[in-house]
């Protein structure tokens, strides 16, 4: 394991107590949890350690806010398990292709992904608000399947930061489902997307696994309260949250990435 401060592992326990409460809101739990590890690492140490230790961490926080929603919200777990499926074959071939990406190329590309993300939530403020207009077809289903499952799978074991915001977009668009029922789906399928990856990275030797357990508490904790707060309250109230902390992050990527 690198060599890592005290002050370093306890400001990526809070990053990761952050990311796993955005992450169960709205996803993008990822853009919080990478960028700081990308950040926390020392010198040199190679991208697929962030992105295999991300992995390792984000599978706990996001079991415990699919639990919670299953338990609680009105949840198609057969269909979600499907589109998981296909996205946990997508994870692993995406974390194949990442082991010899280096953290110069995966900064930028982050940094596209967040201002993506950012200007979507800036445009389409009333994005999944209204309920699904009737009982999903099995059209719907294999374009969830292909789109969220494979597509989104893949991209979540290439780089990552995103996939449960970009999983509860697909599933809100393709499905026409509510904010939190995409939400809810959205956690079964990245749990998948996530046990995949990580298969990949672990046999690998890519998951700095004591911090990983560490920082894997705290998400745990903040995936769990995310999910409650989301149906107590719905997601509208986090899109100023997680815009301040998209162009947060961006703003210290870049300042690393050119002026440091």
């Amino acid at each position: 394991m690198p060599d890592i401060s005290l002050t370093t592992v306890v400001l990526l326990c809070l990053a990761s107590l952050a990311a796993g409460w955005i992450d169960a809101l709205v996803g993008g739990g990822g853009l919080l949890l990478l960028p700081s590890m990308l950040l926390g690492l020392p010198g040199g140490t190679p991208a697929a350690y962030a992105l295999g230790t991300t992995k390792a961490v984000g599978i706990v926080g996001t079991t415990g806010a699919a639990v919670t929603y299953v338990r609680r919200a009105p949840v198609d777990v057969r269909t979600a398990v499907r589109i998981g499926l296909a996205a946990l074959a997508g994870s692993c071939s995406g974390a194949f292709f990442a082991a010899g990406m280096s953290t110069e190329v995966l900064k930028p590309v982050i940094m596209v992904v967040l201002l993506g993300v950012a200007a979507f939530v800036i445009l389409r403020p009333a994005f999944g608000t209204a309920p699904a207009p009737g009982p999903v077809t099995r059209r719907q289903v294999l374009a969830a399947i292909v789109l969220a499952g494979l597509g989104i799978g893949f991209y979540d074991g290439f780089i990552g930061p995103g996939t449960g915001t970009f999983l509860v977009l697909a599933l809100t668009g393709v499905l026409h489902l509510d904010l939190v029922t995409a939400s809810a789906t959205a956690k079964i399928v990245n749990c998948c997307t996530n046990a995949g990856a990580l298969a990949t990275f672990a046999w690998q030797g890519t998951v700095l696994w004591q911090l990983a357990a560490l920082m894997a508490v705290f998400n745990l904790a903040g995936g769990t309260l995310g999910a409650r707060t989301a149906l107590k309250k719905g997601s509208g109230f986090v899109r100023v949250v997680l815009l301040t902390v998209v162009f947060a992050l961006v703003a210290n990527l870049a300042y690393e990435q050119w002026v440091a």
